[in-house]
């Protein structure tokens, strides 16, 4: 990364993100130590103004930042951080400092999901139910769908809201696993339900 540290006199801002639930936690300051320092040991290190010197987040607390990946902006001077907290950000103990709740939702898990099935898919590690059905192959995959979707109609029907979310989310597992040998995503479905919800969508 080419970042402009001269612009505000040796200093860039540093946003901080969560890099699972996508939530902003913090702004910081770093310079060139700071950065490297970050690099070296995967935990964020800021630039402190007030006392000027380095401090990483968490040294007093053990509320670390564990860094995930670092982008630089348009303008070469201001840092995107992408980074995993081990406890709550804000020097009140709120999640955030804006004081918001840094919560994933459930849905933001499914692709989290299909990240994991899909690094399955790559290693296919042995003892794996999940590298048995890419093993099995397409047509095993499919059947698994079809199977898990008569289960679901059955519990809709003749059993249970609790069995009925149990075997809906074993149907949605088996399809992530479908659409994955497929080269995928779970977020195409996604996609192609938004289009359907435009008023000007005509179906293909």
């Amino acid at each position: 990364m080419d970042i402009d540290f001269g612009k505000c006199g040796g200093l860039v801002p540093a946003i901080i993100q969560d890099a699972t639930t996508n939530k902003v936690l913090m702004l910081g300051y770093m310079n060139q130590e700071a950065l490297d320092k970050t690099k070296a040991t995967g935990l964020v290190t800021f630039f402190s103004r007030s006392r000027q010197t380095l401090w990483t987040k968490g040294e007093t607390s053990g509320n670390y930042l564990k860094l995930v990946d670092m982008k630089i902006d348009c303008d070469n001077d201001t840092l995107l951080v992408k980074a995993n907290p081990t406890g709550p950000v804000c020097h009140t103990g709120t999640d955030t400092c804006w004081g918001e709740t840094n919560e994933s939702s459930s849905l933001t898990f499914l692709a989290q999901l299909q990240d994991f099935i899909e690094k399955r898919h790559e290693e296919m590690p042995e003892g794996s139910y999940t590298t048995s059905l890419f093993r099995d192959g397409l047509n095993r995959m499919a059947q698994k769908v079809g199977e898990e979707a008569l289960e679901l109609v059955i519990e809709a029907t003749n059993g249970s809201n609790e069995r009925m979310v149990y075997e809906g989310a074993d149907m949605l597992y088996h399809l992530i696993v479908l659409l994955t040998s497929k080269g995928l995503r779970i977020e195409d479905l996604a996609s192609e339900l938004r289009e359907r919800h435009d008023p000007n969508w005509h179906k293909h």
